[in-house]
């Protein structure tokens, strides 16, 4: 059976990643890691653990050797706002520690997914059905950081034969975990509000269409992905996914479906906002439905009651 290793473990996608990785492999095969210690509140599986840099590579090399870990779902990266808020550690945490992800999986013979986004993307990208293969000239540390991780991983499978894959996620949607200093958690942040306080105030202005997900399909992408027959693999990284287009306005109509009196209000953020207006409205993921027959599950309507539902439970509020 694979071991399978998880950086960045405690993030968005690593805490719903370890649950689906534990159930379809076994938890005794599953490490999962991170540079911070676990917390009570996190909501993750009682897989096995442990503190990781992967900025330090002989830690990381030792860590694979140890557990002979033969596929490594690389997570550990800094978000966008934050990112462009600390660029310096962005880039030795994004690149740095991508590289030495791929040096330890070339020595060790592993398999590597890393998720790219549609940060990667640019003012100068078509920003409607943004095609699988476009300009690519983002003005953010996050977006350089993606573009160039796009363009290391498919030099580690062209020159050394490093099975990389991986995916561009759009916004992600989640009731388990808090937002994380990107710019699409504005859609996060809303039901978390909606439940608690039946207001909100969104960062970014209406009419800012953005694509998104439900973290139960990103999770399924990326697995779906890494189990796919390589041969139908013409783009191998950084496929384009998502599963809708939304703006704020329309997800807070879809909220006052279950609470009628949900106020929304802005307060534009202008750094989030111009990340924001440098991302396509909506992309399109052909390309992964044909090579390895991605189809998401989830629309909006079908999110927005799971998350209500879920979110309600996890926060005890009773919103009848």
């Amino acid at each position: 059976m694979k071991k399978i290793l998880i950086t960045g473990a405690l993030g968005q996608i690593g805490t719903e990643l370890i649950s689906a990785l534990c159930e379809r492999y076994g938890k005794e095969n599953v490490i999962a890691s991170d540079i911070r210690p676990k917390k009570e509140t996190d909501e993750i599986d009682d897989c096995q653990s442990l503190s990781l840099d992967v900025t330090n590579p002989k830690e990381l090399a030792e860590v694979v050797q140890k557990y002979g870990i033969s596929t490594i779902y690389h997570l550990a990266a800094l978000l966008s706002a934050v990112a462009e808020a600390k660029p310096q550690i962005a880039w030795n945490v994004n690149m740095n520690g991508l590289y030495n992800i791929l040096e330890v999986a070339r020595e060790f013979h592993c398999a590597v997914f890393t998720p790219s986004s549609i940060g990667a993307f640019g003012l100068s990208t078509p920003p409607d059905r943004t095609p699988q293969d476009t300009i690519q000239r983002p003005n953010t540390m996050y977006g350089v950081t993606k573009v160039a991780g796009e363009l290391l991983c498919d030099y580690y499978f062209k020159r050394f034969g490093v099975d990389t894959r991986g995916i561009r996620y759009p916004g992600l949607i989640s009731y388990k975990t808090l937002p994380g200093g990107g710019t699409t958690d504005y859609a996060v942040e809303i039901f978390y509000e909606a439940i608690r306080s039946r207001k909100h105030t969104c960062f970014l202005k209406e009419g800012t269409y953005l694509d998104m997900m439900y973290m139960p399909d990103a999770i399924h992408a990326a697995i779906q992905l890494m189990e796919a027959n390589p041969e139908r693999l013409k783009h191998r990284n950084a496929f384009n996914v998502t599963a809708m287009s939304i703006a704020p306005e329309i997800i807070s109509a879809e909220i006052r479906k279950y609470i009628p009196d949900f106020e929304m209000n802005y307060n534009i953020d202008p750094i989030r906002q111009a990340i924001a207006d440098s991302w396509p409205n909506s992309i399109d993921d052909s390309a992964a439905r044909d090579e390895w027959g991605w189809k998401p599950t989830f629309n909006l309507p079908e999110m927005t009651a799971d998350m209500i539902e879920k979110l309600s439970k996890k926060l005890n509020v009773n919103i009848h």
